[in-house]
């Protein structure tokens, strides 16, 4: 079963097409202007495997990105990383570093105490997992134990079993249904979290494996994002909806709506703009794009996938409560965090908030996002080998 289909369980699948497209660097577009991101935008490879195709799109739309030049003579590829879990360990490493080494410095050939037990929770608190996952672990670690010498190898061990009790129950598969098409997966997160680029890879992921993708750039604010998407749909054949900078993004929703329903297209990713609190009247947008679906399809949006990324530690908790209270957040997915010592604060979230887990991203290549395993996520952030 491929990585999609892991991702997305549509219940009639489709006959096998070829496997996910290899994976080639893909940066995110961050610039607040055209000129910024037309550098960012011809570092955004080509997906393997797919023709590249000129997207065709809704008028009036944003100037097209000027042609590239003429592609170099094709270089060697890199040698391809080990399976997931190695590539899960690599991403999780300055987070494992961070705690594991501390553990090992904390109790080798040290009795347990309660200066080693506070040690252990500062530890816990500092890699983000949260007060009630810091305070359950030291009180595992101390039962029956107090006093005496303990392995770092089984504090580790502690650790990992107790993350992956409170990341399995939010270990939850996509839902794709084949009775809802086309599907409506809107994207929500802040500028910089990754959303536009995880949208980019999922839909690759998926018109490889056959199934018919649109685009909808409704991050009108900003001329990157909405650029960004247009050379994604290009370069894979999806078609986009997309206009100019400052358009009204709840009617282009509904006009992409309309135009996937005409055109048979099997899943519509809706991009929105990505600004928080102190930007309400972006928040009362998107607001305005969920009613405005649902007009079309009161059963729609059929998920909200929240994009968060690892590195703003503590501000992913606020985003995950506040944009799930204005949108609906069905699941989320974690990027960056390869770019994190803090990755505990999947763990926290996922304690606080229950909300579904369906992938994370641990690099910028496309097989670097995979469904969410909890266990794997548990051992590797503990420093611990596969089972």
């Amino acid at each position: 079963m491929s990585f999609f289909r892991k991702l997305f369980n549509r219940s009639t699948p489709r006959e096998e097409q070829a496997p996910p497209p290899a994976a080639e660097e893909v940066v995110e577009i961050v610039a607040e202007d055209a000129p910024a991101a037309e550098a960012d935008l011809a570092a955004v490879a080509e997906v393997p495997g797919l023709e590249p195709v000129v997207a065709p799109v809704v008028a009036p739309v944003v100037a097209p990105v000027a042609e590239a030049e003429p592609a170099p003579a094709p270089q060697p590829k890199p040698e391809r990383r080990g399976g997931w879990f190695s590539r899960l360990s690599e991403g999780l490493s300055k987070s494992s570093r961070s705690i594991t080494g501390s553990i090992t410095s904390i109790f080798t050939k040290k009795k347990l105490d309660k200066a080693t037990l506070q040690d252990l929770e500062d530890v816990l608190l500092q890699a983000d997992l949260g007060l009630p996952m810091a305070e359950r672990i030291v009180k595992e670690v101390s039962t029956g134990r107090y006093d005496k010498e303990i392995d770092p190898e089984e504090v580790k061990r502690i650790l990992a079993s107790e993350v992956s009790k409170v990341l399995k129950p939010v270990e939850v598969p996509f839902s794709f249904s084949a009775a809802q098409k086309p599907f409506i997966i809107l994207v929500v997160g802040v500028n910089g979290a990754g959303k536009t680029t995880t949208i980019g890879k999922l839909g690759a992921i998926a018109r490889s494996e056959g199934y018919k993708v649109m685009f909808a750039a409704c991050d009108t604010f900003r001329a990157a994002a909405i650029e960004q998407l247009n050379v994604w749909g290009g370069r894979i054949g999806a078609k986009v909806m997309s206009r100019p900078t400052g358009a009204d993004a709840s009617g282009l929703a509904f006009d992409a709506m309309a135009e996937a329903k005409a055109d048979g297209t099997d899943i519509l990713f809706i991009d929105t703009a990505g600004r928080l609190q102190n930007k309400q009247y972006l928040m009362d947008e998107l607001d305005k794009i969920v009613r405005v679906i649902k007009k079309q399809d009161e059963t729609a949006p059929h998920a909200v996938l929240l994009v968060l990324d690892a590195t703003t530690g503590q501000n992913a908790m606020a985003q995950a409560e506040i944009f799930t209270k204005v949108a609906g957040v069905t699941g989320l997915i974690m990027t960056k965090l390869d770019g994190t010592a803090r990755g505990g604060i999947l763990v926290a979230i996922a304690e606080k908030y229950r909300i579904p887990v369906h992938a994370i991203g641990v690099g910028e290549q496309i097989e670097d996002l995979q469904p969410f395993d909890a266990d794997g996520f548990a051992r590797a952030i503990a420093g611990l080998e596969e089972r």
